[in-house]
């Protein structure tokens, strides 16, 4: 009963990951559906997400949480970490105790024992030997993850991988580039727009996003559009 209901679980997060894939499909929401459905199977605490912009350089695009968010941020800002070793290579990267890392990461073991993480898997997302990001699996126990649980984690990423780079975006770069652009410059919006909310209705950025995403979902608009009504004051949430 237990294996026929995980093998439920998995079916129906690939399900949730096909229905963002529409042709104007929301990068963003497809991005935060992956981190959320991980989380979920993989019995991880949290879990961030970068993507590589134009210029090559990693940029936070989703998180499950605010201590995800900043460790992912630090690890943007100093190009390393195991998200970012995950990016180069190309290959998953597995700490089963982050406090064991010795001076393999400093700033990284440091934040992350700061906000009560103990262990990290990390998971390219790649295709056809192309690297775009890599998300972050965090738990609050050391260990492993199983065989299996790799396997849906790394398969779920390369689904999402697909998704944003298609068969017409491998073949022309630039529209690969602009893609990959506006999801920075909406991720910037959506910031932006979380602080507003978390402002003005005294909630914290966790219940922001929450509110931002409910919102667009319920009324069949992207984040960016209804981040764009919330800094234009003219949607309250």
């Amino acid at each position: 009963m237990e294996s026929t209901t995980r093998a439920s679980r998995v079916s129906a997060a690939f399900v949730r990951i096909a229905d963002t894939l529409v042709d104007e499909y929301d990068v963003l929401d497809l991005l935060h559906t992956l981190v959320d459905e991980c989380v979920g199977l993989l019995d991880a605490t949290a879990a961030g997400l970068m993507l590589a912009g134009p210029d090559g350089v990693l940029q936070v695009l989703a998180s499950t949480s605010e201590e995800s968010r900043l460790i992912e941020v630090l690890q943007q800002e100093t190009g390393a970490g195991p998200c970012v070793e995950c990016f180069v290579t190309g290959v998953p990267v597995t700490i089963r105790d982050i406090a064991g890392t010795g001076d393999r990461w400093p700033k990284f073991k440091h934040a992350a024992a700061a906000q009560g993480f103990q262990s990290v898997h990390a998971f390219p997302l790649r295709v056809r030997g192309k690297t775009i990001g890599a998300m972050n699996l965090f738990r609050t126990d050391t260990g492993e993850l199983s065989e299996e649980d790799v396997a849906i984690g790394q398969a779920l990423a390369d689904v999402s991988t697909i998704s944003i780079l298609q068969e017409r975006s491998i073949r022309e770069s630039a529209i690969v580039n602009d893609q990959l652009q506006r999801a920075l410059n909406s991720r910037i919006l959506v910031e932006q727009a979380k602080g507003v909310i978390s402002q003005i209705s005294n909630v914290t950025t966790n219940e922001a996003f929450e509110r931002l995403r409910a919102y667009a979902r319920s009324h069949r608009t992207s984040l960016t559009d209804t981040a764009e009504a919330v800094l234009g004051r003219t949607l309250t949430l």
